[in-house]
């Protein structure tokens, strides 16, 4: 029978690559849009897991991919963007996670993928919530792959570095992008299917002894 995945935030760019990559490898793969999961509101979240739970059918890997980032001071962060962060990033990862592990730990077998970022690895003016959300969500992978071991279920960060996304050729425009290839020892952005490929293994039958690590996939930029 084919393992099922949630893949949060799979609409596009990363998100888009893990969910194409998994169904190319015969997974049953749900990626719920806004109208169905909204990550920014807590009562969304629960009203999608009492869906879950009311199906009788959870996930055997769940991917974490969904996330905002919005750039600013930290003097002049609004709290509505703090709030937003906050939630999307880090406080419904953990609840959707609340929710569904029971399932895995029933069935003996799960594997978590939490997408963090460079970001959470090194740092940058304008990022401070941000980093701060990325560095959280790997302290959850750190703890539930103590905790869900003996269950059989791992937990890992995947830390994607620049990724030729659209958002990314949005968000820096004129020559912004072959200054950032420049500062990048392999030369150029990551695709996001070689991000993707990363959250395929670690999230496969394949992957059976790496748990609580951080996988930065950045070509090289943090080792400088």
């Amino acid at each position: 029978m084919s393992k099922r995945v949630l893949v949060t935030g799979g609409s596009r760019g990363i998100g888009k690559s893990i969910v194409e990559l998994y169904r190319e490898h015969g997974y049953v793969v749900e990626a719920p849009g806004r109208s169905e999961l909204d990550l920014a509101a807590p009562a969304s979240v629960e009203t999608f897991l009492d869906r879950v739970r009311a199906s009788g059918i959870g996930y055997d890997i769940v991917v974490n991919d969904a996330g905002v980032n919005l750039i600013n001071e930290i003097d002049k962060v609004k709290d509505c963007d703090l709030e937003e962060m906050l939630s999307v990033n880090l406080l419904s990862p953990i609840r959707l996670l609340r929710g569904l592990v029971p399932h895995m730990k029933e069935k003996h077998f799960g594997r978590i993928v939490n997408i963090g970022s460079i970001w959470g690895v090194i740092s940058k003016p304008g990022r401070s919530i941000y980093s701060a959300t990325k560095h959280g969500l790997h302290g959850i992978s750190t703890t539930l792959a103590l905790e869900l071991a003996p269950y059989g279920i791992l937990v890992n960060t995947v830390a994607p570095g620049q990724t030729m996304t659209e958002l990314t050729v949005r968000n820096n425009p004129g020559d912004a992008i072959k200054k950032m290839e420049e500062d990048i020892p392999v030369g150029r952005l990551a695709q996001p299917v070689e991000i993707a490929k990363a959250v395929l293994w670690l999230g496969s039958e394949e992957n059976t002894y790496i748990t609580g690590q951080q996988i930065v996939v950045d070509g090289g930029l943090t080792i400088k």
